[in-house]
């Protein structure tokens, strides 16, 4: 029976196309299902015989493993550079976005806080 290897939500691209070449350099099975219409399935990367799974699990956290420590050194050089996403950077590119998504957050607060105050006057 397959076994479900890794769930393609929020799942980049080229980390697909690296689990993809990872299974077919070992030889190991697997098909991939599409994410649904409606967004409740983001598709998957199957392992399709059981004998083979613990070998894929085997690869996926050696590849994972390397590729937070290369994440983490791609991470630091753009930090080191100045080149690092920062919130200065994201306010100067999308101004619109970051000051509606503050104000949505201080709505949702204030709803928050909205319920005690409420309450407490009955």
């Amino acid at each position: 029976m397959s076994k479900l290897l890794l769930n393609l939500r929020m799942v980049l691209e080229d980390e697909v196309d690296d689990v993809r070449a990872l299974l077919d350099a070992h030889r190991i099975e697997y098909y991939e299902t599409a994410p649904s219409r409606w967004g409740i399935s983001h598709g998957g990367i199957w392992v399709t015989h059981d004998q083979d799974l613990a070998q894929a699990k085997r690869l996926m956290a050696d590849y994972q493993a390397q590729r937070s420590v290369r994440a983490r050194e791609e991470r630091a050089t753009a930090v080191r550079e100045g080149t690092a996403e920062t919130f200065a950077s994201t306010l100067r590119r999308e101004p619109a976005r970051v000051v509606l998504t503050i104000l949505a957050i201080l709505a949702l607060l204030g709803l928050v806080a909205l319920v005690p105050l409420l309450l407490s006057r009955h």
